[in-house]
């Protein structure tokens, strides 16, 4: 673990002074392995009573090596942030394959990993530490959407369920050594609120903060997110948890999240972070955009200021990153929007009186 916790205030002035760089696709590089299920299963569960194939975060248990080199490549590649392999690692999307009671050590152990590959390249350049965003996924599951078309009330899951899950997560996250906790890919806003509730409550019960990050995803060209939100109402909708960091993520590739990549920017008081996908998925489920076509959109959107962290989402590769971090190279960060205690509202899209 790092001898000493990242605080919100450091990673603050950190990104008042230079863009920083975030990881690319964990999920892209797997795939490059080919792994089938076997590899999945290891030793240790070559006998569970589930197919386990496509559960990538349990990797960290049966596959380390391959997932340690992944965050090692991503940060050789430029990356100051790499985040931990533990996207469906709560114990609700553990739920598919059985495994809810490994959910706390998938986690712990997705953070050491990473822990592991920041701090053997932060010795080697001790004037640029690396850092460990513990990442807490969605779930696979909506608080505010039923998943029964035909019962509109209907919920498979509830607020204090998925509060209870994101908590023994982001304990486990922490104890693994995270410096940041980050709330990612988020679709269903009321998810999001559970999940900073319980990221509070263990700040509460720890005695300290971490730095907070925030990534929504605009889900098509609608320009809302899966439970309906515009950017700037799902942005006043978690304001409030003062987060370091706010952003985008994922659904689009850069040329289409441009629109609200901007609008994030022209609102948040917070810094802003973008890592968009390398384009959309072709007919094969591929992504097809380059690393230079990526980093020309990212750059432009640097130099017009709108951007503290970037990287890459579905599709990116450290090629990507590298490419990514030569662009921004040198471009002087977004400022935050003054804080104005301005009156703002939140409903699928934000409403802000004049008074």
């Amino acid at each position: 673990m790092s001898k000493a916790r990242l605080t919100p205030e450091q990673l603050r002035a950190l990104l008042a002074q230079r863009i920083l760089i975030l990881d690319g696709a964990m999920g892209t590089m797997i795939q490059a392995h080919q792994l089938q299920e076997a590899d999945y299963r290891g030793s240790e569960f070559a006998n569970w009573p589930t197919d386990l194939k496509g559960n990538n975060d349990l990797l960290v248990l049966t596959q380390p090596d391959i997932i340690r080199s992944i965050h090692r490549q991503y940060l050789l590649a430029g990356a100051d942030i790499v985040e931990t392999n533990s996207f469906n690692a709560t114990t609700i999307a553990m739920a598919d394959y059985q495994m809810e009671a490994l959910s706390a050590r998938i986690n712990r152990e997705s953070a050491r990993l990473a822990r592991e590959a920041c701090d053997e390249i932060s010795a080697q350049t001790p004037e640029r530490p690396r850092y460990v965003a513990g990442v807490l996924g969605p779930t696979n599951r909506t608080a505010s959407i039923s998943p029964d078309v035909n019962d509109p009330g209907y919920r498979n899951v509830t607020f204090d369920e998925l509060v209870t899950a994101y908590k023994e997560s982001t304990h486990a996250l922490i104890d693994g050594g995270a410096d940041i906790i980050m709330l990612e890919t988020i679709f269903d806003t009321l998810n999001a609120k559970a999940a900073a509730f319980a990221v509070l409550e263990v700040f509460d019960e720890l005695g300290f903060e971490l730095p907070v990050m925030i990534s929504g995803t605009i889900t098509d060209a609608s320009g809302r997110t899966l439970s309906g939100q515009t950017t700037e109402a799902f942005y006043h909708s978690l304001a409030h948890v003062k987060p370091v960091c706010f952003g985008l993520n994922c659904a689009l590739g850069p040329d289409l999240l441009r629109p609200y990549v901007e609008a994030l920017s022209t609102v948040s008081e917070a810094f802003v972070s973008v890592h968009p996908n390398a384009g959309l998925p072709n007919e094969f489920g591929e992504y097809d955009l380059g690393a230079e076509e990526m980093a020309a959109e990212i750059a432009d959107w640097a130099k017009q200021g709108f951007v503290n962290i970037v990287g890459g989402c579905c599709g990116t590769t450290p090629e990507h990153i590298r490419t990514i971090a030569e662009a921004v190279a040198g471009v002087a960060p977004r400022q935050p929007k003054p804080v104005s205690h301005q009156f703002n509202l939140a409903g699928l899209e934000a409403f802000s009186p004049e008074w």
